[in-house]
């Protein structure tokens, strides 16, 4: 064999294991990404937060306005809460039937507001939009059980305020001024007088 044949072989030779070797690093490179996403799927449950909704089954059972702790920097109970409020919040199914909501709020100042399962508000009001002197009448109910409703109405359907929705599980929020100490007892025995029940249960 002449010395070009044996260089061009030698060539070939090295061109052949460069192939390999690269071939060999992709290999790798595709094995240890799988390693690394199914790591990662397997870690997610782990880092996602737990949700609003949740977290409200912490604080009493269901059907009932439970009163939150007090809002302090660090130990929020619930996501952007005003730490100048006291919160009572329930959790609800309408699976289980319409939901009726009845509150008697002093003065100056309160809200309510009613979120899905995954936190998003889906109504609001205060006592400046409310037009009922403090007093809160809510029938929250899927479309479907509304068009039932409407065909038999029980007495004072037309005088509450109804709440029409898609989403079967949320929470109900109240929120209630506490600026003066002097008010607190009054502020609080109305958050533990609110009620929040299905309608088969008036």
């Amino acid at each position: 064999m002449s010395g070009a044949a044996r260089v061009t072989t030698r060539l070939r030779r090295i061109e052949g294991l460069g192939v390999a070797r690269g071939a060999a690093i992709v290999l790798a490179g595709l094995f240890l990404g799988g390693i690394i996403h199914v790591a990662v799927v397997m870690s997610v449950p782990h880092f996602v937060p737990v949700t609003a909704y949740a977290r409200v089954a912490g604080f009493g059972q269901d059907g009932v306005f439970n009163r939150l702790p007090d809002t302090r920097a660090g130990a929020e109970p619930l996501p952007m809460l005003d730490p100048m409020m006291l919160h009572a919040a329930c959790r609800f199914d309408l699976a289980a039937g319409p939901l009726k909501i009845e509150a008697a709020m002093p003065p100056p100042f309160w809200s309510f507001a009613l979120f899905n399962a995954r936190g998003e508000a889906i109504y609001s009001l205060n006592d400046r939009t409310s037009g009922n002197d403090g007093k809160l009448d809510v029938l929250v109910i899927t479309t479907e059980q509304l068009s039932v409703l409407r065909e038999d109405p029980p007495p004072g359907l037309e005088d509450l305020i109804v709440i029409e929705t898609v989403e079967t599980l949320g929470y109900a929020l109240l929120r209630s001024f506490d600026g003066d100490p002097m008010r607190r007892d009054i502020k609080e025995a109305a958050l533990a007088q609110a009620t929040c029940r299905t309608l088969d249960q008036q």
